[in-house]
């Protein structure tokens, strides 16, 4: 579930905010209030129930493909998710806009990957909450829907780098986070500086169906059969340049 001291921050923090529009703060987009409806619409047409269990997987999916759906699926089993939502981000912090598809471009194709699959979503819901960082997307999730249990799920090279990303102590502290074998990053769930730091909170893998509403910090690492595909390699494919370097699969490396 959401960290208490997370949501009372966010909490506090729109209450400091006019309610009308305003120019974005440093990080953070500018975008109208995100009322429910805006929210809704953002979500698919409906907002999560109360007690719903809901996997958050981000990147810019550029492209979207089947190694993000293959492991969405497996998130849904072994962690007894409710739903997989896959944030294509409007705009990572981290990398460059060079190369990178128009937003709606990038929420297209994921959503076409996903199609026929009911409780997979692909959503643009950052753009509405007006949110730039990882750690800042979470707390606003949380704050409006404090009754969900979100948990992170992200692969296993991003294990290896989180704490390079904006806040990355609050991503752990504020909601559970399941991290995805990947090729060759299987060492990460020793020597990553996240793990080293928070080896107590994490939970073994066959009690991993627990980690939704699990107390953050709590994580867990999760094997399953590795899948090679990367939008960098697709990338890759399509303008004719070999040996593109791995993205990992559902977030980039320079997620923020």
């Amino acid at each position: 579930m959401c960290a208490r001291a997370v949501i009372q921050a966010a909490e506090a923090s729109a209450r400091r905010a006019p309610a009308a529009w305003r120019p974005a703060a440093r990080g953070r987009l500018a975008v109208a209030p995100p009322t429910p409806c805006r929210l809704a619409a953002a979500l698919g047409g409906r907002l999560p129930p109360r007690g719903a269990r809901i996997g958050l997987l981000g990147g810019s999916f550029n492209p979207a493909h089947g190694g993000h759906r293959r492991i969405s699926r497996a998130a849904l089993k072994r962690l007894g998710l409710d739903e997989v939502w896959w944030l294509v981000s409007p705009q990572n912090p981290l990398k460059p806009k060079t190369g990178m598809a128009a937003l709606e471009t990038r929420l297209a194709t994921a959503q076409g990957i996903i199609a026929g699959h009911p409780r997979l979503r692909a959503t643009a819901v950052e753009g509405t909450l007006g949110t730039l960082y990882t750690a800042d997307t979470i707390a606003a999730l949380c704050q409006r829907f404090p009754g969900v249990d979100f948990v992170w799920l992200m692969g296993a090279d991003n294990l290896a780098q989180i704490d390079r990303w904006h806040r990355w102590r609050a991503i752990f502290e504020s909601v559970p986070i399941a991290v995805l074998d990947r090729p060759a990053y299987s060492y990460s769930v020793t020597s990553a500086k996240a793990a080293i730091r928070y080896r107590r909170a994490r939970i073994a893998e066959a009690a991993a169906r627990r980690l939704p509403g699990a107390d953050p910090p709590a994580w867990v690492f999760v094997h399953q059969p590795r899948d090679p595909r990367s939008a960098t390699r697709i990338r890759g494919r399509k303008s004719g340049i070999e040996g593109a370097s791995c993205e990992s699969v559902g977030l980039t490396r320079t997620r923020a």
